[in-house]
């Protein structure tokens, strides 16, 4: 799953340096793997189509479109005036793409953080299961703004740790093993302003077995 993140990032700074002529690759909205109304009731099916077939999509064209105005660009400033653009969208583009399948129905495989070494990590770093969550919740939660609570795994230190990245950020410091979407589009039409319910209610549907396939990717 993390060569999401390479697949996604790598050509975009191969572009970023590519002659005039080079021709961007287009960036698609990838499906879901399981339906809209798959996440409720913890995620409501309205919340669910938005997200995916506007936010995302909105990501996805706007990366295509600062892709090829690089590709077409002449100059070094017009190169330099369009990696915020690109920065932006391929950010939540990349973020998106991990952060559905970091999500299955809770009649599935979410919620549900099965013994293995996921879970031994988990632990380990975090006393428990339930401190884990209430420590992701919080940091999150204390986001000022919009931004994403992530789950990383720190190849330095070799420990799990929480972090925080701001607006369509992607991780960069860590791998991504659960990310946690806390933009006012990923909630507020079912939860309002009480980020703390949002919170509470997706590890209703976190898919910890796909969290436990990136945590042994990179660990």
């Amino acid at each position: 799953m993390l060569s999401i993140t390479r697949n996604l990032a790598r050509p975009a700074l191969a572009r970023a340096f590519a002659p005039p002529s080079a021709t961007a690759a287009l960036h698609t909205l990838p499906e879901l793997p399981y339906s809209y109304d798959a996440l409720e009731p913890y995620i409501s099916k309205e919340i669910m189509t938005l997200h995916h077939t506007k936010h995302h999509q909105t990501y996805v064209n706007g990366l295509n479109a600062a892709e090829d105005a690089l590709s077409k660009s002449k100059s070094v400033q017009e190169k330099i005036n369009l990696q915020s653009a690109i920065n932006f969208n391929g950010g939540g583009h990349i973020n998106h793409s991990l952060f559905w399948t970091n999500l299955a129905p809770s009649s599935g495989d979410g919620g549900k953080l099965p013994s293995g070494p996921l879970k031994d990590a988990i632990e380990k770093f975090f006393g428990s299961a339930e401190d884990f969550k209430k420590q992701m919740n919080a940091q999150t939660a204390a986001i000022q703004g919009s931004g994403w609570g992530w789950l990383g795994y720190n190849k330095s230190s070799k420990a799990l740790e929480i972090v925080t990245t701001a607006n369509q950020n992607p991780l960069l410091s860590h791998s991504p093993i659960i990310g946690i979407d806390i933009w006012e589009h990923a909630f507020y039409l079912q939860y309002k302003n009480v980020k703390p319910d949002y919170l509470n209610a997706i590890w209703n549907v976190i898919n910890f077995k796909e969290a436990e396939k990136r945590f042994l990717e990179v660990a």
